[in-house]
Parts: C-alpha cells; structure tokens; sequence
C-alpha cells in the first residue's frame, strides 16, 4: 500500500493519551447517557502526564494514516512472536510537541479582554438608557424638524414606511441582549467547586493551507499556550498536500471521504476521528486568521473545569487582529457582527442556553462528546450552525464563555459578498424552522432597505407626515442599528489599545459609513437569492 509523503507526520503524539480509553467515534448517545463527564474530580490535574520543555518528539511509526484508504486508526507494531500489538503512550509520545521546544518571547496574541470584560460588566446600563433616551430625543425632541403628526394615526406615507418597521423584532432581541447583564469575570464565582477531569484541551486551528504565511502566523500566535496548563495542546489542521515542518501539523489526506460533508467540515471529521475524543477532551475550533490571548484560555479553562452544565460554548469574535480599519467599509460593517455578540448572541449563551440564534464556527468549544454524538458529517455551507441545531435536537447545553476571539475582516467587495451570500444562503438551506425563520427575517432586510429609499426620495415630493406612534418605532429601530455599530467598533477600538482622540474621531466616521454598510448587506442578499452558490466559498484574507 503506498504512502504519501507526509504520511508519516500526519498524527503526532495524541492518539494515546493518559486516562483515556478509545472510544466509538460515531456515539449516538446524547448527555443523558454519559452521567460520567459531569462528575466532580477530586485531581483533574493528577490525571495529566508531566510535560517537560524540552520535548522529545514521537518516533514517525507511532501512529499515522494510511493515504490510500483514509484509514484513521493507529497502525498496529509487531511484538515478541511476531504478536501484533497496539503502541503504547509513552512520555516521550505525550511529550511530541513542537510547541514546547519553541522558546521565543514574542507574543503576538495581545488584547485588553480583562479591561473590555470589566467594562461589559457595568455597560448594560449605559446601553439602556443610550437606546431608550436617543429614541424618546429623536421621537419627541426632535419630532417637529421631522414633521412628526399626533393628530392622525394612518396617512399615504404609512403605506412606503412599513417596511422601516420590518427590523423591529431583530431590534428587540438585540435591545434585551445588550440590557441585560453580560457574563463577565466580575459574576463568576467558583470557590468551593470541584474540577470536573480534563485531559486535553485541542486549541485547533483550521486552514486548507495554502496560505503559507497564514498558517505560520496562526502557529506563532499560539505555540505558547501549552505552558498555560499541561492540559493544552496546540495543533493546526490543513488538507493535503499543505503540510508545514515545525509545527503540530495534522494534514487531512485527500483519499478520505465522509459521507456529506466537504472541505473544513470534511477535515475537522477526519481530525475528529483520528483524535478519538473521549468525554474528558474538549477542542476549541479556530479559523486561519483567529487569534486567541491568553486571558482568554484562561476563562475557557474555567469553564471546562467549573462549567458542569453545558456542553459547549462560545464566546465575542472581534474583528481587529490584522488590517483593522485597513478598508473602513468593512471594518464599519463588521463591527455590527460585534455588536450581535455583545447583544443577541449574550442574550442566547447567557440566557437560553440553546443556539435559538445559531453559532460561529470560530471560538467554538466543543466537549469530545458532543463531538462524537453530532460528528461532522453534516453537507451543509454553515456547518457551525447546522452542529449547533443537531446538538440541541440532543439535549447538549451552550454556554458563554469570558473571553475573546480576534480575526479579519474581508479585504475586497467580492469577499465580502460572497462571505455573506454563503450565510444567507447555507442558513435558509437548512431544515429547521429557527434557521428558516431568521434567513426570512434577513430576507425583508431588503424591503427595509427599500423602503428607507422610497422614503427618502418620496418625502420631497408628498409632504405627509409620520405617525407619531409609528415614528416612534422606527426610531427605536434607527437607534439600535446605530448603537450597535459604535459599540463594536468602540470595543474594538478599546481591546486594541486605540489613542482616545482617534477613538472619538471614529465615531462620526461609522455613523456615516454604516449607511454604506447597511446598503452592501443588503446587496449581499440580493446577491444569494438571484445567484445562489453552488459550493463553498473560500474568501482571501
């Protein structure tokens, strides 16, 4: 049977792993039958191998993939007798990181997330009476200079504005995810709390690998998160033939196949089955350009020792690690993404505890159970959302994590919209009603869009005036879009350690180019519903 080339350093160091046993990788078993995980650990840390910095990397023999079959089982040794025996973990197996012989100092991975949660814990109450006092200056202090009418309840106009009131749901969610109390550090107590046992925690990064200095920067960013806990282990997973030398590369061989999924869903399930998870393994899922800090790890460890209730979790993506404001379009129209974190996505991981909204497929951690319950043989262009779905279905719980998540935003018009048409598209593919019943929501986006056009161009020929209880809803709306647009982009601001005056400087200049933002999503939309794709789309970054 012949091998590729880089077969030999497919797997390194993890298939044996201490205090855990192989287990089926196709479970169907639900949290219900798995009472185990959640039982307290008097030594979650006794239960870890000692791992040296001076590492001794894995003899090439000790586990690999066969390329012709996309078998993923550790290849069996002779013994004495010409016995056929499985390898054994070993401390120098356990120890087979490149992470751990790399001493540089440089960190890459910075951010102020201690300063932005503190700042979280208080700013409900800004957020409040932000949004309720912009909307009541608006809709009675200013509703003269806008010809505002409290003598009649309906006019002509009525009939072109409705579409401005279409929003109104996605505004309330996200008006009471942002004043409510967000999951911060400052509300989490964990004295007294037994560790539950953690074997390993897979920070996995995932590329296809053709971008060389992607895949580098990803690595430098993260090789040193091992010496946080013994329990960490850094890898990055890419499809053949990309395979880099020096790092924990695990390449997806071409010859595998799952039965739907394609492309990153079709590498993770092979990683997933080549790992073999146990209910003591949890793996956090990056992108190629995701950048995780340290305070960071810190909190998703707490919550994988002291979080006994749920199964998965998220926590806020950010949208400045490379190239912020590079393109101020994208930048403007990313920062809403961070404003849905902080307020309808808070609402659902603080909350709800089920994905009602959906999930990223960055920064998301996931138990090794829930890995194997749902697997990631899914076929679907939002494989994040369609996991989140299949893991509700099972019972599995989601939580918010005290952390945050740096990344990129697209750097040109047609990644940009083939980045949304994608999640417009893969959402309302989907069969559950939730994920249909958001796309359609997204749909009459376009209506709105429409019908601010209409209004504005219509107003200087009929002069009507605006109900004065249907301006007052359309307001509120106005001014949750506006405030969640300078929220993300002020966080961002803040997290990257942006001079005050600047920070100020951009709040006039995102007012103004979120109306521009507003317009490219809903192009994006157009884009999806007249030329829908017809595979996934990887956009440059």
């Amino acid at each position: 049977m012949s091998k590729s080339p880089h077969e030999s350093s497919f797997v390194i160091a993890d298939s044996s792993r201490p205090g855990t046993q192989p287990t089926a990788t196709n479970s169907n078993q639900g949290p219900s039958n798995q009472q185990s995980m959640w039982e307290d650990s008097e030594a979650s840390e006794a239960s870890y191998f000692p791992r040296a910095t001076g590492a001794v990397l894995p003899q090439p023999n000790a586990t690999a993939t066969t390329a012709a079959s996309g078998d993923v089982r550790p290849l069996l040794e002779t013994g004495p007798g010409g016995k056929r025996v499985e390898p054994q973990s070993s401390l120098s197996t356990i120890q087979g990181s490149y992470a751990l012989n790399d001493h540089s100092s440089e960190r890459t991975n910075l951010g102020n997330t201690g300063i932005v949660m503190a700042l979280l814990s208080e700013l409900w109450i800004v957020n409040l009476f932000f949004i309720l006092g912009g909307t009541w200056i608006k809709a009675f202090y200013l509703g003269k200079l806008q010809e505002y009418d409290d003598y009649n309840l309906w006019n002509t106009s009525c009939y072109w504005k409705m579409g401005l009131l279409l929003p109104l749901p996605y505004t309330l969610i996200c008006f009471f995810g942002l004043t409510l109390p967000f999951r911060t550090p400052k509300f989490l107590v964990y004295d007294g709390i037994k560790k539950r046992r953690v074997d390993n925690l897979y920070i996995l990064t995932v590329t296809k690998g053709d971008n060389r200095d992607a895949v580098y920067r990803a690595w430098n960013a993260h090789k040193h998160l091992e010496r946080l806990h013994p329990a960490i282990r850094v890898h990055v997973l890419t499809d053949e033939p990309y395979f880099f030398e020096g790092i924990n590369c695990y390449t997806c061989p071409k010859s595998f196949t799952a039965g739907n999924s394609k492309y990153k869903a079709r590498a993770l399930e092979w990683y997933r089955q080549t790992m073999r998870f146990t209910e003591f393994d949890w793996v956090l899922h990056l992108d190629e350009e995701s950048v995780i800090d340290d305070e960071s790890v810190k909190r998703i460890l707490e919550f994988v020792f002291y979080e006994k209730d749920y199964h998965y979790g998220q926590g806020i993506i950010f949208y400045n690690q490379y190239k912020y404001w590079a393109n101020w379009i994208f930048t403007v129209a990313d920062a809403l993404r961070v404003g849905d974190d902080v307020s309808r996505f808070q609402l659902q991981y603080t909350y709800f505890h089920r994905p009602v909204f959906g999930a990223h497929g960055s920064f998301l951690l996931n138990n090794g159970l829930v890995e194997n319950a749902i697997t990631w043989d899914l076929g679907s262009l939002t494989e994040d959302y369609q996991f989140a779905m299949k893991a509700w279905d099972r019972g599995f719980r989601c939580g918010k994590i005290a952390g945050i998540v740096r990344e990129q935003s697209p750097l040109d018009l047609i990644g940009f919209m083939k980045q949304r048409r994608r999640w417009y598209v893969g959402i309302r593919r989907l069969p559950n009603f939730l994920p249909k019943l958001w796309a359609f929501f997204w749909s009459l986006g376009i209506v709105s869009l429409f019908s601010t056009i209409a209004s504005i161009a219509l107003g200087f020929k009929f002069n009507y005036g605006t109900p004065r209880w249907m301006a007052l809803l359309i307001d509120f709306n106005f001014m949750n879009f506006v405030y969640l647009y300078l929220l993300g982009v002020f966080l961002q601001d803040l997290d990257k350690g942006v001079n005050p005056f600047l920070i100020l400087l951009r709040i006039p200049v995102t007012f103004v180019v979120q109306f521009i933002a507003v317009i490219l999503e809903g192009c994006a939309v157009m884009y999806g519903i007249i030329f829908p794709p017809s595979d996934f789309d990887v956009i440059k970054k």
